[in-house]
């Protein structure tokens, strides 16, 4: 008779969502009668496993809590989980700024700012780290490698920072356990993490997977969703972090359609319209605003998103900022207002719509609520007339609007804001949050000459 197996997700340690139907699966022999036997639960869940001993249930969990036992049986063999918590469950994925980790190990893994501090501090119990290895695959697999791992000074060092940051703001603020599991894989192109249909809807109908030449890698197109995405489905999440678009930079107008597919078609996997909450990737001299403004655009024609502006947590020349705990505390609010009902500012300005009076151009925004120029007048604003050449600007604020102008333009057609591969804007609002990259026009890139130089 075959034992019982289930998924590495589910061991000792480990962190289930709360109040809410959990998936639970694996394999035993076939047509096998199982019990699971939980301490929150008065009864057993019965499920019974098919022809090929596959097997997956359905098991209700309480609120917030633990720590509980899990046990899964049948009439021959047993499997039981102990130190289970029930809580939170957050899906971190993406490129290498989502890997990047608390400590420094080296080459570009050079470890947050303050990093021995930070991690001589890490003491978090409630919060469990489950590190998917990496794995690139040519067809989804059933299973990842990995162990959900408690947070301590010893542990800490090698968790994802942004992971850490997003779910220690969140387990301070609701004292609920958290449970990560960290999926990422640094210098990797959004096609890696979406499944080969959606690739091919979304990017390149014509071309076959089995036309790529190169050794199957983890750049391939579908290669890490079917070796660290697919094989995590249906574990039950809250809802999905994400850091990636660096590789996509150079191709922001097909990013434009890649992203909202692969954020729709991760939603259609789980069967769940979880939050999806990214972060726009950080100024630096060789990334485009296009890439950028690709991002903007999915946060803003994808619902239950949200993004977080990192303008002021950049590196001109290192595309890995050490200072993670910005993006991770800015996700964190987007989690404390939106999922947790947290009163609590989340997004910082965001252009909405234009009108032009006069030889000036007004800008309305959302998340606008005591608009202020840190540090002095307002930076990195451009116009433009009916020429396209853009020039530097004037820019005030009245009233949660903002006025633009320059008095070599007498008819204004266009505004564009720190638009550049490495702006220094200082627009915030009254919660200290940045406001993202914008312009007003949709001209196509190579259409535009600016006075300014670049």
């Amino acid at each position: 008779m075959a034992a019982i197996q289930l998924p590495a997700l589910f061991a000792d340690g480990m962190v289930l969502q709360q109040k809410t139907a959990i998936a639970i699966w694996g394999q035993a022999a076939p047509h096998e009668q199982l019990k699971i036997i939980s301490d929150w639960n008065k009864r057993p869940i019965n499920v019974y496993a098919d022809g090929d001993g596959a097997w997956l249930a359905r098991i209700q969990t309480p609120q917030a809590g633990g720590p509980y036992s899990l046990t899964v049986a049948s009439g021959k063999d047993s499997v039981t989980f102990t130190d289970v918590w029930i809580g939170e469950v957050w899906l971190c994925s993406g490129q290498s700024n989502m890997e990047f980790p608390l400590a420094n190990q080296g080459k570009w893994k050079t470890g947050v700012e303050n990093d021995e501090q930070e991690i001589a501090a890490a003491h978090y119990p409630f919060i469990r780290m489950f590190n998917v290895a990496h794995a690139a695959a040519k067809t989804p697999v059933q299973d990842v490698a990995g162990r959900w791992e408690v947070c301590t000074p010893e542990t800490a060092g090698h968790f994802s920072a942004v992971a850490y940051y997003f779910a220690r703001k969140i387990t301070q603020e609701t004292g609920y356990p958290i449970g990560i599991i960290h999926a990422s894989w640094g210098g990797t192109p959004a096609e890696s993490w979406v499944k080969k249909r959606v690739w091919q809807q979304t990017v390149v109908p014509d071309l076959r997977l089995e036309d790529i030449q190169q050794p199957w890698s983890s750049k391939t197109p579908t290669a890490l969703y079917n070796g660290m995405i697919a094989p995590l489905i249906p574990f039950t999440i809250s809802g999905v972090v994400w850091y990636q678009g660096e590789s996509n930079a150079d191709r922001p107008e097909a990013y434009k359609r890649l992203f909202p597919a692969l954020i729709n078609s991760w939603r259609t996997d789980w069967q769940s319209d979880f939050p999806f909450y990214f972060v726009q990737i950080a100024p630096h001299y060789q990334k485009n605003p296009f890439i950028r403004e690709a991002q903007l655009y999915t946060f803003e024609c994808v619902k239950n998103t949200g993004m977080v502006v990192v303008t002021d947590a950049a590196d001109s020349l290192d595309i890995h900022p050490r200072n993670k705990r910005i993006p991770g505390e800015r996700l964190a609010r987007w989690a404390l207002a939106q999922v947790y009902g947290k009163k609590i500012a989340y997004s910082g300005p965001i252009y909405r719509s234009m009108k032009i009076e006069g030889n000036k151009i007004r800008l309305f925004f959302d998340y606008a609520c005591g608009l202020t120029a840190r540090g002095g007048s307002l930076k990195e604003f451009v116009i433009c007339g009916a020429d396209q050449l853009f020039v530097p600007a004037i820019a005030t604020i009245e009233n949660n609007t903002i006025l633009v102008y320059s008095n070599q333009i007498t008819k204004p057609l266009a505004v564009r804001f720190a638009w550049k591969n490495y702006p220094r804007p200082n627009l915030y609002n009254c919660a200290g949050l940045p406001a993202s990259p914008f312009r007003t026009d949709q001209w196509k890139k190579g259409e535009v000459h600016s006075k300014m130089g670049g």
